[in-house]
């Protein structure tokens, strides 16, 4: 595993659950956190869950306390160890962040039923839209840090209603 200017280190694609926990107890690291059994249990469900709402964060781990999952997220967020995704329903999803997982990915959103589907694109498609969003954003004097591409409409369970 390499590391990043600030010590912590990047994942390659070729990353284990291991991996994933150093990296995200580096991170809380930085922002002088502890990974606490709790904090873990919540990135340990997304590692195996991918986008999930509180429930199912829950659901996958009855160790976990609604309280406490709320309170390791909030911090898991602020470290960059997870990102909230807004979809069209009242619960939001959570996943882990791309410099946890190594995997730039876009969402598509169902706006009937909230479901998230994860998808990649084209690394020359992925490589357009990078220059078209860096040339949108240096017109606009903006610093970028990272791009996301959600995509809003149904999925084919809702389509069918």
């Amino acid at each position: 595993m390499a590391l990043e200017g600030d010590g912590i280190p990047l994942l390659s694609a070729g990353f284990d659950d291991d991996d994933v926990h150093q990296l995200a107890a580096a991170k809380l690291q930085v922002f002088s956190q502890r990974y606490t059994r709790n904090r873990r249990l919540v990135v340990g469900a997304l590692l195996h869950c991918g986008p999930s709402t509180i429930a199912e964060i829950l659901n996958h781990d009855h160790a976990l306390a609604q309280s406490s999952t709320y309170r390791s997220l909030v911090v898991l967020e602020e470290a960059g160890v997870v990102h909230r995704i807004v979809t069209t329903d009242d619960h939001a999803r959570f996943e882990l962040t791309e410099e946890i997982t190594g995997h730039h990915h876009h969402h598509l959103v169902c706006r009937g039923c909230g479901a998230i589907t994860d998808v990649s694109l084209p690394s020359d498609v992925e490589r357009q839209l990078d220059q078209a969003l860096a040339e949108a954003a240096r017109r606009h004097r903006f610093t970028t840090d990272h791009h996301r591409v959600d995509l809003v409409g149904l999925c084919e369970n809702c389509v069918d209603r």
